[in-house]
């Protein structure tokens, strides 16, 4: 599988070579042959740094290696007062895991809903303090401070210091995989994007989700969405009845979800 080092080392070769054959083997290359590599380099970085399930510029847990039925629910953006709480009050009836993703910034005031996910057995993960839409654009140590922030109100509120990261709309670069690294978070993806920010209609939804379902899969919903509400009971009776088994997010990929 490509990624972000054999990409750049690639780019550099062919520009090389180019280079070689110019100026030691006299081929007299035009000028515009040298915008190749970035033509080479460009796709694939671009790619990479939208597509978590690429691990271009770092490795991102998006689905357990199983052949077993097994899959873990995992909610972004939250807390939130609107519908946080019924997508508690619907997995606490179904009985399932779920692993929640949680804004920094949405934590203050919530602390009771904080800490609610972590008593009723669910997973807390680190979704960063602001969420910001330029957050891929801070410098490595900025990301870094941000994402702390996220996790000293979690510690307040909770006592627990979160290790599962889970980057702002699944976006990487060489800056958060140094901020990865430097905090000592375990990057966590999906391998079921359900598109339900964006979703109008719950059978067209439900219908999504499903037919990516398979073993290991990690699923992507948002606790702030009034439609993932609705459809959640649905979803969550289909899923078992074709034969899967809903796990908490850290137990399915045998990993600490707390320092």
């Amino acid at each position: 599988m490509l990624n972000n080092r054999i990409v750049n080392i690639i780019a550099v070769v062919s520009l090389l070579v180019l280079l070689c054959l110019d100026k030691l083997m006299g081929y007299d290359i035009p000028f515009w042959y040298y915008g190749l590599p970035i033509l080479i380099y460009l796709p694939f970085t671009i790619h990479g740094a939208i597509n978590i399930e690429a691990n271009f510029f770092m490795k991102v847990q998006c689905q357990a290696d199983t052949t077993e039925k097994v899959a873990a629910l995992s909610f972004d953006d939250g807390p939130q007062t609107e519908y946080t709480p019924v997508i508690l009050d619907i997995l606490k009836e179904e009985q399932a895991p779920a692993a929640f993703f949680c804004i920094g910034k949405n934590i203050t005031g919530n602390e009771s809903l904080l800490k609610r996910i972590y008593q009723e057995g669910h997973v807390i993960g680190n979704h960063t303090y602001s969420h910001h839409f330029w957050f891929d654009m801070k410098l490595s140590a900025n990301m870094l401070t941000d994402m702390q922030q996220m996790d000293a109100l979690t510690v307040d509120a909770t006592g627990l210091h979160p290790r599962l990261f889970r980057p702002p709309y699944g976006v990487t670069n060489p800056n958060l995989a140094r901020a990865v690294k430097a905090g000592n978070y375990l990057p966590v993806g999906w391998s079921v994007r359900s598109l339900d920010t964006v979703a109008k209609d719950g059978e067209a939804l439900l219908h999504r989700i499903l037919t990516q379902l398979k073993p290991g899969a990690v699923i992507l919903l948002h606790d702030t969405c009034k439609i993932t509400a609705a459809i959640l009971p649905q979803l969550i009776r289909d899923i078992r009845q074709q034969g899967y088994r809903l796990e908490r997010i850290d137990k399915m990929l045998n990993v600490r979800a707390y320092v």
